[in-house]
């Protein structure tokens, strides 16, 4: 029944859409090392307009342990390290006049452990999130078995929006893994 195959179908892409999320939040976990995507939360006051730092300035890791910003107008400085100094980073920009350095601390131990409890709370959420799209496609199945569907079939698809559950978590189970080793390797 095409009815069922179109709700697998958005069920798939929904679950993939939870990976891609919990894979763009794990990279802003940051491992130790300098890192431009480090910076992607930064928003600078751009002629009055919350702005997007790289959209005002280049970021690039001359080694790694430093953040190198240089900004394509000489008068945003100033204004690039408040927004740094105001986000949760905890790093303190210095300036030569035409770029700000940022340099990343070595982690501690205790940090490292933070953060690999950070990275395991947002796979858990992307977790929740495969489970939400696995019972909202339930449910509808469950609805279109009420509007006359067969059984079998409604067994079927909810056969396989289980072993999509179970694909699409172990994904995220594999990076957690992966941003664990990354942030404990020293």
């Amino acid at each position: 029944m095409e009815e069922i195959q179109m709700h697998l179908d958005e069920a798939k892409e929904l679950m993939q859409k939870a990976v891609n999320h919990t894979s763009q939040e794990l990279v802003k976990i940051r491992a130790g090392k300098a890192m431009p995507n480090l910076l992607d939360g930064i928003m600078v006051s751009y002629y009055g307009a919350p702005t997007p730092l790289q959209q005002v300035a280049s970021v690039t890791t001359p080694d790694a342990r430093t953040l190198s910003i240089k900004p394509w107008e000489r008068n945003l400085i100033s204004e690039i390290e408040r927004s740094i100094i105001n986000s949760d980073l905890g790093l303190a920009p210095q300036n030569n006049g035409e770029i700000i350095i940022l340099t990343i601390p070595p982690m501690t131990e205790e940090r490292r452990r933070g953060l690999v409890k950070q990275a395991k709370a947002e796979c858990e959420n992307g977790k929740v999130s495969v489970r939400t799209v696995r019972k909202d496609t339930n449910d509808a199945l469950k609805k279109l078995q009420k509007d006359g569907a067969s059984e079998d079939e409604i067994k079927r698809a909810e056969d396989a929006v289980q072993k999509l559950t179970d694909q699409y978590s172990t994904k995220i189970d594999e990076l957690l893994v992966k941003k664990e080793t990354e942030i404990m390797t020293v």
